[in-house]
């Protein structure tokens, strides 16, 4: 009698523990999902939800300049780094979605931690921002701006610009990339120091977004290093000069 009470208690106890696994699998793909719903989706997302949602509001808090160079259509274009951000984001309705984005990232982010402080309650940012988008190939625009796209480098310039017996380290950056303004001094040293066997090409990846679509650059600042013009190196992101310099020797 004993052993078969013993064996009945032992089932309920392995149903009883199912159960509860199971209640903390669904706890936990909830919470999942509403993270997901309030926070960073890719280029792919992004484009899908438009599509399944052509009402959702677009903002992108890049530069007018940035802006008339190619932009997601209907997006409403409020410049991060203006003074008057906040008053113009403060007309949007705060229990609707909607979908920020910059360049590359890093503004969008910041953007939406503001817009979720004053109350906004599904804010979602594109990873790596248009230059995901870009390198997706990925619709744009350039409707109902007018201010003039200015040259930056094409393919064939870059390509001759890898026609050299030194090494090429290529440089893409932008004016407002902090990290990027960071190394442009020792950049310049680079340059003048090690002038001899390393030639040191800045493109300035907001009048390039082309190229930079073409060579699939997807955040800034990124370090391309070629020797007879094949890529041997790549960094994304910061990096000091002594660590960059054991790429050049």
């Amino acid at each position: 009698m004993n052993k078969y009470i013993l064996i009945l208690a032992i089932f309920l106890t392995g149903i009883l523990s199912a159960c509860g696994t199971q209640s903390n699998e669904q706890t936990s793909t909830n919470s999942t999902s509403t993270a997901n719903e309030n926070g960073a989706i890719s280029a792919a997302e992004a484009h899908k939800r438009i599509k399944d949602n052509p009402k959702l509001t677009i903002v992108d808090v890049r530069t007018p300049e940035e802006y008339a160079q190619g932009h997601l259509e209907n997006a409403h274009n409020i410049d991060w780094n203006s003074n008057s951000f906040e008053n113009k984001i403060d007309g949007f309705e705060r229990d609707k979605p909607i979908l920020v984005y910059c360049l590359s990232g890093a503004r969008s982010a910041a953007a939406a931690e503001k817009m979720r402080s004053f109350g906004f309650k599904n804010v979602l940012e594109m990873e790596n921002g248009m230059m995901a988008w870009r390198a997706a190939q990925l619709p744009e625009t350039t409707a109902n701006v007018s201010v003039a796209k200015p040259a930056g480098m094409n393919r064939d310039q870059f390509d001759a610009a890898l026609n050299s017996p030194k090494l090429v380290l290529i440089d893409f950056y932008a004016d407002w990339c902090a990290p990027c303004k960071k190394m442009a001094p020792y950049l310049e040293e680079i340059k003048t120091e090690m002038g001899d066997k390393v030639e040191v090409v800045r493109i300035n990846t907001d009048d390039s977004a082309e190229l930079a679509s073409q060579l699939s650059i997807e955040g800034l600042p990124t370090v391309l290093v070629y020797k007879n013009k094949t890529m041997i190196w790549k960094n994304v992101g910061y990096i000091g000069k002594e660590e960059l310099v054991k790429h050049l020797q």
